[in-house]
Formats: structure tokens, C-alpha cells, sequence
């Protein structure tokens, strides 16, 4: 079988047979884990004190810093970046 390379995350849901905006939501959800794993490490915290200030379970946010995304909402991920200091700014722009 010939393996075949996505540039992003929406061609490879297409590629796999679902809509393109589970690309998207999975894009999204990465960047912001990102954040949320740059801000833990630079400010030392851990899993316990990031759910003290977020309000969520420290096991989700075990599992949010581990890859597991599936079950995690925008929301959520929204709420523990906001709780480490930083600003989510979305941007829209026209589809290609």
C-alpha cells in the first residue's frame, strides 16, 4: 500500500472520509494544547495547580497534556488557556 502525506489536518479527516471540519476542530484543538503545554512549562506549574486555577479535573488536564483530545471541548481547552494568562483571538478568512 502507498502512503500517501496531508499538509494539514483537514486534508488528511478528507482523506480518511470525514467532513473537513473535523480537521479543523482537530487543528484547533492542537494549537491550543500547545499553548496551554508552553504555559505549564514556562511557569512551572503542575497538572494540580493548572486545575485549581482552571476550575477543571487535574485528570483532564492529565490527559489534555498527554494527546488525549477526543472527548476535550474547544471550550474547555479555551478555559484552561484563559486561566494561564493568555488571550484566544480568533481569525476567519475566505476557504480556497
Amino acid at each position: 500500500m502507498k502512503s500517501k502525506t496531508y499538509k494539514n489536518a483537514t486534508d488528511l479527516a478528507i482523506g480518511l472520509g470525514l467532513s473537513a471540519e473535523h480537521g479543523i476542530i482537530a487543528e484547533m484543538k492542537a494549537s491550543l494544547t500547545k499553548e496551554i503545554i508552553k504555559a505549564i512549562d514556562k511557569k512551572k506549574l503542575t497538572h494540580k495547580n493548572v486545575a485549581e486555577l482552571s476550575g477543571v479535573p487535574r485528570s483532564a488536564i492529565t490527559g489534555i497534556v498527554n494527546g488525549s483530545l477526543q472527548r476535550v471541548s474547544i471550550d474547555r481547552l479555551i478555559r484552561i488557556v484563559g486561566s494561564l494568562g493568555k488571550k484566544v483571538e480568533l481569525k476567519y478568512k475566505n476557504a480556497a
